[in-house]
């Protein structure tokens, strides 16, 4: 009986010891482990932001038959009426480059023509002869061309002749390009628009074609199909 007790005392005071050592080893470790800190930088997104993209509306307000017009009565002037400053100064300097050689090559035109004409007479026009005065007002162009003859001089006035005409088709073409660019600026610019609201397509099909364009034994060659779709 007491060799019981004894074992049964032993066991206890071995349990109690072992539960004591427990509490110290967790308080112990509790102790020895190092506290984590927070990162006090906060975590920010390396993603762009998401921007709502403008969306464009046709001016329905814009007249294509007003810039067209005030282009035909005054050039630049559709050009401005469409926002398109900086067509104006383009357009009058060809026009007013083209318009000096109009000038300029029908002035010279005009006096190798009366120099031509007085040398093919072979004298010196009299007062009352009917080129007198073209003598007269040309007298230091014809003393400069004296040694040249009423055909070369012709031929000379010819050729400004032809300068003046090509500078004036020159002229009335840049003033109808200025027509036509005002129209295409208003309607295709500010009439139409194209945004994400334009959709495109690509499907493959076949399409008819003749034989000798085709590798195969059948009339229909491969094709790809595009396929534009306004919302």
């Amino acid at each position: 009986m007491l060799k019981q007790l004894f074992l049964i005392l032993f066991f206890a005071v071995i349990t109690i010891t072992a539960m004591a050592q427990g509490a110290d080893t967790l308080k112990k470790s509790a102790a020895d482990t190092i506290p984590v800190k927070k990162d006090s930088v906060a975590r920010t997104s390396f993603l762009p932001k998401v921007k709502k993209e403008k969306v464009y509306h046709p001016d329905s307000t814009h007249s294509v038959s007003r810039a067209r017009i005030r282009s035909t009565i005054i050039p630049g002037w559709g050009q401005f009426y469409n926002r398109a400053y900086w067509k104006i100064p383009i357009i009058y300097g060809a026009l007013g480059a083209l318009g000096y050689n109009i000038v300029t090559n029908g002035q010279q035109y005009q006096k190798y023509l009366a120099v031509a004409q007085v040398k093919r007479t072979a004298s010196i026009p009299e007062p009352g002869d009917a080129l007198y005065s073209k003598y007269i007002n040309n007298k230091e162009l014809y003393d400069q061309l004296a040694p040249y003859s009423a055909e070369t001089v012709a031929s000379a006035a010819d050729n400004y002749r032809r300068n003046r005409d090509i500078s004036i088709l020159g002229f009335l073409l840049s003033w109808g390009l200025n027509i036509v660019d005002a129209y295409i600026d208003a309607k295709f610019i500010n009439a139409f628009t194209v945004d994400n609201n334009l959709s495109f397509k690509a499907t493959p099909g076949l399409i008819s074609g003749p034989t000798y364009a085709s590798n195969f034994n059948t009339p229909y060659i491969p094709g790809l199909k595009l396929t534009f779709t306004l919302r």
